[in-house]
């Protein structure tokens, strides 16, 4: 049973459906896995919650040159 976790900023639900659509279209055309066996988890981030390079994701705008 394939699963695939996502790690990412906030998405709207219709990026959310075809993404996982895709995923799961990739695993039933490249390993033959039935589309039941497979899922998708999004684990959804806000900009406040990570940092790349000790900057927080929503302070990264202002610290870019």
């Amino acid at each position: 049973m394939p699963i695939v976790t996502i790690q990412q900023f906030p998405r709207s639900l219709e990026q959310r459906r075809e993404l996982a659509e895709r995923i799961t279209a990739a695993f039933v055309e490249v390993y033959g896995a039935p589309a039941e066996s497979v899922q998708v988890f999004f684990n959804e981030v806000e900009s406040d919650h990570w940092a790349k390079a000790g900057v927080l994701g929503c302070d990264r705008e202002t610290h870019q040159g």
